[in-house]
């Protein structure tokens, strides 16, 4: 059985002042197999009030549309085994509305949440939501079916049962690792505007509790309605599936002419281009049309040369967004379903400048040398976690944010666990900070990663300068012996310079960022002498630690 994707969720229900409670909630996680296939589900129905069979259909919609779609063919895709289930179930509850006086006007709202591997599949009908909260920006992802007129905004247009033939809506969207999703009633919706949704949704914390504290939230706002809440949260994604990432971008086309300052493209404003290189192009730009503010967006260049690699560029920088969870990590911004029109990527816009432009213009001091130097062991070190591989680690590639902390950038050519293409015949990365092995043809691995962040380290210290001189391309660099530090910084401790010699040391370097880390601390601490430690500090830490380590 494959790696599958762990949640965690929770719930939460209230009558209210209401006499009967017409809300129905459920998450239904699946044997191991119905993961794998189906996924898992999150369901919550209103029942349309005022009627006797309001509940009824409530329930009914929930309990029926389990068993029916995970009893579909698994070739018909989720979007087809949906509508399927629901049709079937729309038809007995339009039927029984028609036949039955007393059940007259039954019917429901439905917003189901389907999570299967690194997708989310929203099926809604009527004004029961669904919000995702992701870097605590809180998203809608439904739209409410009610008649737009002030005094009728409590009519539906849309729901299970009220016409004969049901009009679902249906989207996909990405996966991120620490995603949260409230599944909601209008209960909690029209009294709970979005920054109070978020606010509570920011919480640390378990789904459980949130649920019962939204529903609390509500009923205390002065709600007249039934209050439901359910709360999941994506624990862990499985590994890359390379057909889904690929799908993912083959419907983007490439422009076929690079844009410029001021233009428009999908609601956002290019304001400045502030990065060219040879396979794209850096522009800062304005989301005109939501919340995002400035923003960065990479261009591919468009060369029918560089396509392919720039579409598995996008495709790992999106994996590894979803999967790695680190604020040492750069992120990137997914849009709402339908509004991206053509193939690039965008990320936040991060006040600062690299650490190539830092080094270059001041002598970095030890105590902001070693700040910097942990944080980005720590980047490095959540990366190779996910046995991600980053593959060009250098000064050019961390931005040094204007509040102190830092992000590593550039993830287009990181390895993944399991996912093999064009890019993994090639040893990426600048000449200067590839290890030997690299240039024998070696595609990268932890080892390789912890010897650019040795001589990213060793440069940044040594104002500027190469362990073993600068190397140009094409060339076959000699490895023998790194010129001191002392010899750039000699008012800098002995113990950094021995330190930093073993870290660009290409057959008995550090095997583990942690190690590093901990070496820099103590030398830092100590202010001696400090000889690299024989027994790996990873290795007690788990012996300390156990399970919390991992």
């Amino acid at each position: 059985m494959p790696e599958l994707l762990e949640t965690q969720s929770g719930f939460a229900t209230e009558t209210g002042k209401r006499d009967i409670n017409e809300d129905f909630v459920a998450f239904y996680l699946g044997t191991e197999k119905e993961r794998a296939i189906y996924g898992s589900a999150a369901i919550i129905t209103d029942g349309i009030g005022g009627t006797s069979g309001g509940r009824f259909a409530s329930e009914l919609a929930v309990r029926e549309f389990i068993d029916a779609y995970y009893e579909q063919k698994q070739t018909y895709g989720i979007k087809r085994m949906a509508e399927s289930s629901l049709t079937s179930i729309n038809r007995w509850i339009y039927s029984q509305s028609s036949r039955n006086s007393t059940l007259k006007g039954m019917g429901t709202t439905f917003s189901a949440l389907v999570l299967l591997k690194s997708q989310a599949h929203v099926v809604h009908m009527g004004d029961t939501r669904i919000y995702r909260l992701r870097n605590n920006r809180l998203q809608c992802l439904t739209t409410d079916h009610v008649h737009q007129h002030p005094d009728l905004q409590h009519v539906l247009t849309r729901a299970l049962g009220i016409d004969e033939t049901p009009h679902i809506d249906y989207s996909e969207h990405n996966l991120n690792l620490h995603d949260r999703f409230l599944l909601c009633c209008d209960g909690v919706h029209t009294i709970l505007n979005n920054k109070k949704i978020q606010q509570l949704l920011s919480r640390n914390q378990s789904p459980d509790d949130l649920a019962k504290i939204i529903v609390q939230e509500a009923l205390q706002a002065g709600s007249h309605d039934n209050v439901s809440a359910l709360v999941v949260d994506i624990l862990k994604l499985p590994p890359p599936d390379k057909s889904f990432l690929e799908a993912a971008v083959d419907d983007l086309p490439m422009l076929a002419n690079l844009p410029k300052e001021n233009d428009r493209i999908d609601g956002f404003l290019l304001n400045k281009r502030i990065s060219k290189s040879r396979y794209t192009q850096l522009f800062l730009a304005t989301d005109e049309k939501t919340n995002h503010g400035q923003v960065v967006i990479k261009f591919p260049n468009p060369d029918a040369n560089t396509e392919t690699i720039y579409r598995q560029a996008f495709i790992r920088e999106n994996w590894i967004t979803a999967h790695v969870h680190s604020p040492w990590i750069a992120e990137q911004i997914e849009l709402e379903p339908g509004r991206q029109t053509r193939l690039y990527t965008i990320m936040p816009f991060y006040e600062g400048e690299t650490l190539e432009q830092t080094l270059l213009q001041q002598e970095i001091s030890l105590d902001l040398g070693i700040e910097i130097s942990l944080q980005l062991c720590k980047a490095v070190y959540s990366l190779h976690k996910e046995k991600v591989i980053h593959r060009d680690i250098k000064p050019d590639n961390i931005i040094l944010l204007n509040n102190g902390g830092l992000k590593l950038l550039d993830l287009g050519v990181a390895r993944l666990p399991g996912l093999d293409d064009e890019l993994e015949t090639t040893a990426p990365g600048t000449p200067s900070y590839m290890s030997p092995d690299l240039f024998q043809g070696g595609h990268g691995d932890e080892r390789s990663d912890l010897y650019a962040l040795g001589v990213t380290i060793y440069r940044m210290f040594s104002k500027g300068h190469y362990p073993y001189g600068e190397i140009e391309p094409f060339t076959r660099p000699s490895f023998k012996k790194p010129t001191p530090l002392s010899q750039y910084r000699p008012a800098l401790p002995a113990w950094l310079g021995i330190l930093l010699a073993h870290a660009v040391n290409p057959e008995k370097g550090f095997t583990n960022a942690m190690d590093l880390a901990f070496e820099l601390e103590n030398g830092l601490a100590r202010g001696t002498s400090v000889l690299p430690m024989k027994s790996s500090i990873t290795n007690r830490l788990k012996n300390t630690l156990g399970e919390w380590f991992n």
